[in-house]
């Protein structure tokens, strides 16, 4: 850990000692925020740690989706999400009740949920996957004659490219990755010739196809990591661009859109943090009869993780 940390992050760290917690940061926080996290990850990695930590309070840099997965791994863990309205407008394209029309409509299928999505909709499905993992997810689901892939339209055409699965997509989309356009790639290409392009699944197919890669924001970070790789136009939250910059010195990195900017993932501050902590607020507690059944989703896709 960065050993310069302001008095307010040393103020956090001092808290999180104090109140046996560990702080869990997605890659797409505020960069003095990921400097001082316990744990700093994707949705997949945050999750798998949230599930085998033995702190007994957990604070999620993150948005709500990603607090209430860590309730319903950890119920007896005291999970603290710093800004409350820290939500996911993806998360959001799919209610509880579609989701149940959708079921009846397709009785054969398999509904594979991506883990940007609230607990109601993972203890509706039959297993969650996140970025790194759905293409081998939805291999694993032998025995389905069709797969539902919700709440991303984009993730699953992206997965249903690279099996021969009979996927259906669900309309969402995340609307930072969405809306990057394939014309404005190849703006930046031709601003950046040298310039290697990897982009997020969450993107548009017209995107992906002009990447030399695409994959989760781990697998981003891993892919720049390469000595073949010293400049990349990066299609995704600019979040990521702080690890990027900060493991890979002497590495240019360039956001593929300046408009890559998600508003609820910066909504955390250190004061957040910092208040969550000392006051003990802004608990997330999923209840039991929502709990359990979606706890079996995201337990199946960590076993297979």
């Amino acid at each position: 850990m960065n050993m310069n940390l302001t008095a307010q992050q040393l103020e956090i760290r001092d808290l999180l000692r104090e109140k046996d917690a560990i702080l869990l940061a997605h890659y797409y926080q505020r960069g003095e925020i990921q400097d001082i996290a316990d744990i700093l990850g994707d949705s997949l990695a945050l999750s798998m740690e949230a599930a085998r930590t033995e702190a007994r309070v957990l604070v999620f840099a993150g948005v709500h989706f990603m607090a209430e997965s860590a309730s319903i791994l950890s119920p007896d863990k005291t999970v603290l999400l710093p800004k409350p309205d820290a939500g996911c407008p993806l998360a959001d394209t799919i209610a509880p009740e579609a989701l149940l029309a959708a079921k009846q409509d397709h009785p054969r299928t398999a509904v594979v949920t991506y883990i940007n999505s609230s607990a109601a909709i993972k203890a509706l499905s039959d297993v969650c996957c996140t970025s790194a993992n759905a293409v081998k997810i939805v291999n694993s689901l032998k025995d389905a004659e069709e797969i539902l892939m919700i709440p991303d339209g984009n993730l699953a055409r992206y997965v249903s490219g690279k099996t021969d699965r009979k996927i259906i997509p669900w309309g969402g989309s995340c609307p930072i990755h969405d809306r990057l356009a394939a014309a404005e790639v190849l703006a930046m290409k031709a601003k950046h010739p040298r310039a290697v392009f990897a982009a997020h699944p969450e993107c548009r197919p017209e995107v992906l196809a002009l990447a030399d890669y695409v994959g989760s924001t781990t697998g981003i970070i891993r892919y720049a990591g390469q000595d073949s790789v010293t400049e990349m136009l990066v299609g995704t939250e600019q979040g990521v661009l702080h690890q990027l910059r900060k493991q890979n010195p002497g590495k240019t990195f360039i956001p593929a859109s300046e408009q890559m900017l998600c508003e609820d993932m910066k909504r955390i501050t250190l004061m957040d943090i910092r208040d969550s902590l000392r006051e003990m607020k802004h608990v997330v507690k999923v209840p039991d009869e929502v709990r359990i059944p979606a706890k079996r989703a995201l337990d199946r896709m960590l076993s297979l993780s």
